[in-house]
């Protein structure tokens, strides 16, 4: 967890071309506002939770006044598949007076971890602040740490039956899982469907099925959004040149980086990095 707070925001709360390596989930109490990008416009009101999964492009405004809680938080998963791989949207759903509670909650067993410098995410969302704002995570007592990861559990899943469009009810064959492991764990290596189809035994033209039927995608293309993935949040929380940026991330020239960066964020590196403000002079 990165942030929790309840806060009341004017129009000086307008930020346009936001994209976040971290979740944020709101809770609208009074007021209203807007939530946007090229898919959708979402109406802020009270009443009703919102969810902005990472990596999906944002703007956010309010235009008179708007009190809302929200928490602000990393998705780490076991299998490095994302409840929101397929989703990248912004989300609204009708709150229940549970869900208000678990704000309170959250608040309560956190106390102090709302933003302290600015409500602007291009200006706080940079690699010191980050390790600034997850060592109180460190601090808490063993059963603060459960509870508020089941308060992140509780809230996320208000969220699955809509973000999670793939019908997933069998589990993920191991090999699967071994698979989709590797390739997070070495995003910076030369990886072919031949290679990944023969660690787990499997024929490519099978391999490239079944993998596709478990995590949406085509081997190259997951691969390829992993490494943008990598690449966004390592141009947001480091001063790492492109090249650097590109070499890392395992993409065998800088040309190739910016075609695919552009296929699956609409914009180009150098653009990107201008809107994050990832240039660390500190």
């Amino acid at each position: 967890m990165l942030h929790v707070d309840h806060v009341t925001l004017d129009n000086r709360w307008n930020f346009k071309e936001i994209i976040s390596p971290y979740y944020r989930i709101y809770y609208i109490d009074e007021g209203e506002g807007w939530l946007w990008n090229n898919k959708s416009k979402v109406y802020l009101e009270p009443g009703f939770l919102y969810i902005i999964p990472s990596f999906t492009p944002c703007n956010l405004k309010c235009d008179n006044h708007l009190s809302q809680y929200f928490v602000q938080f990393f998705e780490d998963s076991a299998n490095g598949l994302s409840l929101f791989a397929s989703n990248r949207s912004i989300i609204k759903e009708k709150a229940i007076e549970s869900d208000i509670e678990n704000f309170k909650r959250l608040l309560e067993i956190n106390p102090n971890r709302g933003i302290k410098s600015s409500y602007n995410p291009k200006t706080y969302e940079k690699g010191i602040y980050y390790r600034e704002y997850q060592q109180p995570n460190n601090a808490q007592s063993q059963s603060d740490y459960f509870e508020t990861q089941g308060i992140l559990f509780q809230l996320l899943s208000k969220f699955i039956p809509l973000g999670n469009v793939k019908d997933n009810k069998s589990r993920v064959p191991s090999k699967i899982m071994e698979t989709v492991s590797y390739i997070h764990l070495n995003l910076n290596k030369h990886i072919t469907v031949g290679f990944l189809a023969n660690e787990v035994g499997y024929h490519p033209d099978y391999f490239s099925r079944i993998f596709e039927q478990y995590t949406g995608d085509r081997p190259i293309a997951y691969i390829n959004e992993k490494r943008i993935e990598r690449a966004q949040y390592l141009m947001v929380t480091s001063p790492k040149s492109l090249e650097e940026i590109a070499h890392e991330t395992g993409f065998e020239s800088l040309g190739y980086f910016y075609r695919t960066f552009r296929k699956f964020t609409g914009t180009t590196p150098n653009r990107y990095r201008f809107q994050t403000k990832a240039d660390i002079n500190i």
